[in-house]
């Protein structure tokens, strides 16, 4: 079963939630704050997290910055605040999607299910391996030249996009619609900056190739293979 940790502090705002996740079959665990919601989450596995941002003792914003030290489960940020900029600051460090108080519970759980199926690993181990790159689905890793590449989970998901189809041009607007959660709230930069910082860990690696091609006026592509 599909384990989802909600962190809000507002019992009945919770309880609607909570109702909505069982009543999809999901199971929901609830803790008031920040703090907590680390300690869970250092020592149990979840599939996702909906984490409120103005959480009594610590802001969600930095909730999240923590976790993705050491976790890249999918986010659903929670707020009162519907500032635009409240959204971007969410987005660009690690949160999948944003909703505004007061929302409707089945929408909320409408937004898990988009952003599980997005990010759905298989069940069992699953190695695929094309020339230079090697991926581990279900623990989340792409192998450059036999060397484990230390992404953020938008760079794990943008290569990972990439080497599912080798050469295939992806525009901006098609890598954000098919893995950012919420396109219409990221920014074209955003995928230019995960780009540069994709090609740099490559380099460090191999400094002698770039697999991934920049098409001037159309996206991005990339090569699996040694080019002779």
């Amino acid at each position: 079963m599909i384990k989802i940790l909600i962190v809000e502090d507002e019992s009945g705002i919770v309880d609607n939630i909570v109702y909505a996740l069982k009543t999809e079959g999901f199971e929901a665990h609830w803790v008031g704050l920040g703090a907590s919601g680390l300690d869970v989450l250092a020592k149990q596995d979840f599939d996702l997290l909906i984490l409120d941002v103005g959480l009594p003792d610590m802001s969600g914003f930095e909730v999240c910055k923590k976790v993705r030290i050491f976790s890249d489960i999918p986010i659903i940020f929670l707020t009162a605040r519907n500032e635009e900029v409240d959204r971007i600051v969410g987005l660009e460090i690690g949160g999948d999607d944003y909703v505004s108080k007061p929302f409707s519970p089945r929408e909320l759980v409408a937004r898990v299910k988009v952003i599980l199926k997005r990010t759905k690993k298989s069940g069992s181990r699953d190695e695929k391996e094309d020339g230079l790159f090697k991926i581990i689905e279900d623990k989340a890793k792409i192998y450059y030249l036999e060397q484990a590449l230390e992404l953020t989970r938008y760079e794990y998901l943008l290569l990972r996009k990439f080497i599912s189809q080798p050469e295939r041009v992806y525009s901006r607007d098609q890598l954000m619609e098919e893995i950012w959660s919420s396109p219409a709230a990221s920014l074209d930069r955003s995928i230019d900056t995960h780009i540069k910082s994709l090609r740099s860990k490559l380099r460090v690696v191999d400094s002698s190739n770039d697999p991934i091609k920049t098409h001037r006026g159309l996206g991005y592509s990339i090569v699996v293979r040694h080019e002779y």
